[in-house]
């Protein structure tokens, strides 16, 4: 029997407690806030804090950020603590290095930069986890995963890999097992409209990751 860690699941661009609760309820390992202003999904430090803070245990709390100084950083870290901050920008190793430890990087999936990019953050010790992002400029398109898969065949990763990008209820199952992640990322694939989620959508979202693992850990 297949005795592969589970996939966590983190549900991304919550801005409200109820969605929030729908989607620790449903299995959702971690819970992630827009904190780049002037997008469909921003949410105020302050806001995302409360929220934070009103989370059931075990499930973490995910502050998104992007190409912030290290005095921006800790400023805003100080404002909503979130358990772990991911850089979604174009942040130099400096920077990512002294907002560690505990970062989440993250990079947008290119086929001819991509190993580079893996093991570039890999022999970082400040990064925990590593963030691939299919998307295009955060539209939510899905890129193609068995081009992942291909490139993670040669750079044996230290760390954890995140899936992002253009995943949905119908299409999470594939994406596990081409990739084979440690978590899988969503936030406009569980949504009505822009920053609305859609609470069955994040429960059918994590009934299939669920419904994905047991077919895996079945072979």
């Amino acid at each position: 029997m297949n005795t592969r860690v589970r996939t966590r699941i983190k549900v991304c661009g919550i801005k409200d407690e109820a969605s929030a609760m729908v989607a620790a309820e449903a299995g959702a390992d971690a819970i992630g806030f827009i904190l780049v202003p002037k997008l469909p999904r921003t949410i105020e430090p302050e806001q995302a804090a409360s929220i934070m803070y009103g989370l059931p245990p075990m499930v973490n709390s995910v502050g998104v950020i992007r190409d912030l100084s290290v005095d921006q950083f800790a400023d805003l870290e100080q404002r909503c603590p979130c358990e772990l901050m991911q850089l979604h920008g174009d942040e130099p190793d400096k920077t990512v290095a002294a907002c560690g430890p505990g970062v989440i990087k993250a990079f947008r999936f290119d086929a001819e930069s991509v190993v580079g990019e893996l093991r570039r953050w890999s022999r970082m010790h400040e990064v925990s986890a590593i963030l691939v992002d299919g998307s295009a400029g955060g539209a939510g398109e899905t890129f193609e995963w068995d081009l992942l898969a291909e490139a993670l065949k040669s750079v044996p990763l230290p760390k954890p890999m995140i899936l992002a990008g253009g995943l949905d209820p119908d299409n999470v199952g594939d994406a596990i097992r081409a990739c084979k992640p440690w978590a899988v990322d969503v936030s406009t694939g569980v949504e009505s409209a822009p920053g609305v989620k859609d609470h069955g959508a994040i429960r059918a979202f994590c009934q299939a990751v669920h419904d994905a693992d047991a077919s895996e850990n079945s072979r």
